[in-house]
C-alpha cells in the first residue's frame, strides 16, 4: 500500500504536505510545465540567485492556503453572526469539499503564466486574454476530468472561481454568481491584504534574491487572520484580530519595499522591455502574428527554455541585448522636482528625446500603483469590530509605488546625457500639459 501523503522540503515552509490523489494534479503537465516558468522572468540578470521557479511558489500557495482555511474554520475563532451568514461553516462534508477546492485552486493558480511569468502579459497576450483567463481555460478545457477523478471530486467551476477571484472572473465570465462562502474562499488566495499568493511571493523572492525586504512573520499573521463581518455592511472577509495588527502592517510594508527596492528596479525593468520586443518578433515569425496562441495545447508548448534557446541563438540585435548584457542605459528617472515643474515630466522628456536621438534609441516606462491599500475589519481586545484604519497610523502613511524610467541606446548615452542636461528644463517649462 503506497502512502497517503507525501512531503516536498522546501526553504520557506519546511514541508509542502500532498495527498497521494493530489500527485495527479501535481504531475499534470500543466502544473510540471511551471518547472520551466521563472517567477521572477529576467531578475536573474540583476540578481543571480532570483532563478526559483512557479512550480514551487504554486506549491507554497496551497501550503498556506490550507493553513489559513484551518485557522479561520476552527471552532474558537468563529463569531456566532459568522456562523449565521456562512452556514457551510457548520456543514461538516461543506467544509471537507471546500478544502479540497481550496487546494487545488491554490496549487492551479498560475498555470496560464506566460514563459517568463509577467513579462510581456499586456502586449503577447491577445486582446482580452491575461494569465488569469488562460488558467480559466487550462482547468475547464484541460482539467478538468482530473478533478472529477480525485477522491473527493471536484467541479471544475468551484476551482476557477477560488483561483481567480470574483474581480478576475467578472471579467471572463460575467453571468457567474459568487456566494458569500466563494468570495472568503478566493480571498485567501487573491487577496490584496491577507492572499496568501502574496505572503509567499515575498516571502519566496526575498529568500532567493538574498534581500530582507520581504520578511514577515507570516506564523503569527496566519494564526491571527479571522472572518469577521465589515464594520459597515456586516458583510463576511478576512480580518484579523488586534494582536495581528503589527504584522499586518509589516505585511504590506515589506510589499512596498519589494516593489520599489526589487520588482521596480531599473535595470530589471528594461531587461523586461527588451524580453517584450523579442517576444513580439519571435511570436510574430512563429505565428503570423506577435501574440502566444490560447489554444490549450499549442499554449503549453512556450516555456522559458524554449525562448532562451531562441534567444541565446539568435543575432537578432532584441535578442543580443539580453544575451550580450547590451541593454539600453537608465538617462532619467521620475523625480519630485521635475513632477512638481511638469506632472508629465517623463512623458514630455521621452517625446523630445525620441525626436531628436531617434525612436528607435529610446524606451520608457512607467508605472503607477493603482488606488491604495484596502481597509480591513479587525476584533479588538473587547471584541469590537472595527476598521483597520481607526486602529493604524501606519497602512494610511504607506505610499503608492510610483516609477518613471527613461532609457537610451548605450552608445549615445554620453550625448544624451549632455543634451538633457542642456535642455531639460526649458522642455518641461514649455510642455506643461493643460487638461
Amino acid at each position: 500500500m503506497g502512502k497517503l501523503k507525501h512531503e516536498i522540503r522546501d526553504p520557506i515552509h519546511g514541508f509542502v504536505k500532498i495527498l497521494d490523489d493530489e500527485r495527479k494534479i501535481l504531475n499534470s503537465e500543466h502544473l510540471q510545465r511551471l518547472r520551466d516558468i521563472t517567477q521572477l522572468g529576467m531578475t536573474y540578470l540583476l540578481y543571480p540567485s532570483a532563478t526559483h521557479k512557479r512550480f514551487e511558489h504554486s506549491l507554497g500557495v496551497m501550503e498556506l492556503a490550507t493553513r489559513v482555511f484551518d485557522v479561520i474554520i476552527a471552532p474558537d475563532n468563529l463569531l456566532p453572526q459568522v456562523l449565521t451568514l456562512l452556514p457551510e461553516l457548520k456543514n461538516e462534508d461543506a467544509k471537507r469539499y471546500w478544502r479540497k477546492v481550496l487546494r487545488m485552486a491554490a496549487l492551479c493558480h498560475d498555470i496560464g503564466h506566460l514563459p517568463f511569468s509577467h513579462t510581456g502579459e499586456k502586449e503577447i497576450f491577445p486582446e482580452g486574454w491575461n494569465h488569469e483567463r488562460m488558467t480559466a481555460e487550462l482547468i475547464q478545457k484541460r482539467m478538468a476530468e482530473l478533478f472529477r477523478e480525485l477522491d473527493m471530486p471536484l467541479r471544475w467551476k468551484d476551482v476557477v472561481k477560488v483561483a481567480l477571484g470574483q474581480k478576475k472572473i467578472k471579467e471572463i465570465h460575467p453571468d457567474w454568481e459568487f456566494s458569500r462562502w466563494e468570495i472568503i474562499l478566493s480571498e485567501i488566495i487573491v487577496s490584496d491584504i491577507f492572499g496568501v499568493d502574496r505572503m509567499d511571493y515575498l516571502l519566496r523572492d526575498s529568500y532567493h534574491i538574498g534581500v530582507a525586504y520581504g520578511k514577515f512573520d507570516h506564523f503569527r499573521l496566519i494564526d491571527t487572520l479571522r472572518i469577521l463581518p465589515n464594520p459597515e455592511t456586516d458583510e463576511p472577509e478576512l480580518g484579523i484580530e488586534i494582536g495581528g495588527m503589527h504584522v499586518a502592517e509589516s505585511l504590506l510594508l515589506s510589499r512596498y519595499f519589494m516593489y520599489s527596492q526589487v520588482y521596480l528596479h531599473h535595470i530589471r525593468r528594461i531587461y523586461d522591455i527588451h524580453l517584450k520586443d523579442f517576444l513580439k518578433g519571435y511570436f510574430k515569425k512563429e505565428t503570423g502574428n506577435p501574440y502566444i496562441p490560447t489554444e490549450p495545447t499549442e499554449f503549453l508548448k512556450y516555456k522559458d527554455s524554449l525562448i532562451f534557446s531562441e534567444i541565446y541563438s539568435s543575432s537578432d540585435t532584441k535578442a543580443k541585448r539580453i544575451s550580450r548584457r547590451e541593454h539600453f542605459k537608465l538617462i532619467y528617472e521620475r523625480n519630485a522636482q521635475d513632477i512638481n515643474l511638469n506632472p508629465d515630466a517623463v512623458e514630455v522628456l521621452t517625446d523630445a528625446l525620441k525626436e531628436e536621438f531617434g525612436e528607435e534609441n529610446v524606451r520608457k516606462d512607467v508605472y503607477e500603483e493603482e488606488g491604495g491599500i484596502s481597509d480591513f475589519p479587525v476584533i479588538d481586545r473587547n471584541n469590537n469590530i472595527v476598521n483597520a484604519f481607526s486602529e493604524s497610523e501606519v497602512l494610511e502613511k504607506i505610499p503608492r509605488t510610483i516609477v518613471g524610467y527613461i532609457f537610451v541606446n548605450p552608445q549615445i548615452k554620453s550625448r544624451v546625457k549632455q543634451w538633457l542636461e542642456e535642455n531639460k528644463e526649458n522642455i518641461l517649462r514649455k510642455e506643461v500639459r493643460y487638461e
